[in-house]
């Protein structure tokens, strides 16, 4: 990126960091540690306490939790996350508010300055963005600050910050061309965000055995879902009772919630959150936790609009879940899945974990260097004996053709990459604020 005047917007920030590095994902710390160091990160923690959460699939939701869970407990806090839906506004919430375009420009304006002070350094969009986060974050230096790893975590940009917490969701393959496909591999690199001495919260039963052994090298304090805490009860679709959690304080001792809400969220996830809100130094109150669980919501993740549910799930181990949520959701009429996929994504691992919820299919081509075509999907769903009712040039116009031709008893799955889940939603929102407008034209004397 070369020095040049500073862009006064927010999108000509964001197209000119599209367009600054020579390639979009570029992992390594050493051009980004450079750069926090100029501009004083590694001085100082940014926050009071940090958790940093790792994974291949549950980090979004993971966050989320935790960060109504803190909020629930009276902690000011900061999450970062990516990529975004409709805003990169999005990336960043304070206590809960999504970042202003001026915070957001400010932190720009501040790496950009660190960037050519000295030597320039070349920053992806990713790096400038995380750096541009973090200085946010330490003006406000909020009690709690909970940061998603982008990919993978050694090399990721995120990883330049120590963590009191560290936190891994899930270990799958995805993302091949950058982290491969052996799992004992990919939890390696996930595992760099442990610590030496601190606390790792382990979410899932399956992890390879990479990842425990990256801890023992460490030294860090394992926290393992079915071990060291757990949850019971809550898998059945509006189980009154709710489910309990039960888990480990800072000192070893131990705490338990019973009757806790189910949050339309992978409950492994909740009780991992809970895990590493206990470790951070938080003493769990029962009625708070509840609150939390019962009022977070998390855009694109089983999100339900009508008989619309929209999920960024985009490998096998995530239409699994997505699949499994379907089906203790039984519905008298059909169940549609708008697909729309990226060409490096694992397409037909994805139609086949989807294909005992679905009943047919609308395939949707998505655009730029990696998107696949419809016509790709629709061969891949025949192969596999699906049911494809129509093709579509893109998601928008999917949904459209499918909203004129179901029942009220039908409800459709858009699904297959956040791409595909942001475009419905664009489009939706289009439509309303065109009906708002319209209205209030009607009324105008």
């Amino acid at each position: 990126m070369n020095a040049m005047a500073s862009p006064t917007t927010l999108d000509a920030w964001l197209a000119r960091l599209e367009a600054a590095h020579p390639v979009g994902i570029d992992l390594g710390l050493e051009r980004v540690a450079r750069v926090a160091r100029r501009m004083g990160l590694l001085d100082a923690p940014v926050a009071g306490r940090l958790v940093t959460v790792a994974g291949t699939n549950g980090k979004g939701s993971t966050v989320a939790m935790l960060d109504a869970l803190a909020q629930a407990h009276g902690l000011s806090t900061a999450a970062y996350t990516s990529p975004h839906l409709l805003r990169y506004n999005e990336r960043l919430r304070l206590s809960g508010a999504e970042a202003s375009d001026s915070l957001l420009i400010d932190g720009f304006t501040a790496v950009e300055k660190a960037r050519v002070d000295g030597p320039p350094i070349s920053l992806s969009y990713f790096e400038v963005g995380t750096l541009g986060a973090l200085w946010a974050i330490a003006r406000q230096r909020p009690d709690l600050a909970i940061l998603e790893v982008g990919l993978g975590g050694r090399l990721d940009a995120v990883n330049i910050v120590d963590p009191d917490v560290a936190v891994i969701t899930t270990v799958a393959q995805d993302h091949a061309a950058y982290l491969g496909d052996d799992l004992e591999g990919i939890g390696r690199e996930k595992a760099g965000i442990l610590r030496a001495g601190r606390p790792t919260v382990l979410g899932s039963t399956t992890l390879p055995k990479s990842v425990r052994e990256v801890a023992a090298e460490l030294g860090a304090r394992v926290y393992a879902l079915d071990e060291s805490f757990f949850r019971q009860g809550g898998e059945a679709e509006g189980e009154e009772e709710g489910w309990r959690w039960r888990g480990r304080d800072p000192a070893g001792q131990s705490v338990e919630i019973d009757a806790l809400p189910d949050p339309g969220l992978p409950l492994d996830n909740a009780a991992t959150a809970l895990q590493a809100l206990a470790l951070a130094g938080v003493e769990l109150n029962a009625t708070d936790c509840r609150r939390a669980l019962a009022a977070v919501r998390l855009p694109g993740r089983m999100q339900w609009r009508g008989q619309w549910c929209l999920d960024v799930g985009h490998n096998p181990h995530a239409a699994t879940y997505v699949a499994s949520r379907l089906a203790a959701r039984p519905c008298a009429g059909r169940t549609i899945a708008l697909l729309g996929m990226l060409v490096d994504k694992d397409a037909d691992g994805v139609i086949e974990a989807l294909q005992p919820a679905v009943d047919a299919w609308v395939p949707v081509s998505l655009e730029g260097d990696r998107a696949r075509r419809a016509s790709d999907l629709a061969g891949r769903v025949a192969a596999r004996g699906g049911t494809v009712w129509h093709c579509a040039d893109a998601p928008e116009a999917g949904a459209a053709w499918l909203a004129t031709r179901l029942s009220p008893e039908d409800r459709v799955l858009v699904c297959g990459s956040f791409f595909t889940v942001a475009a419905v939603l664009m489009a939706w929102q289009t439509a309303e604020q065109t009906d708002v407008n319209d209205s209030a034209m009607e009324g105008t004397p």
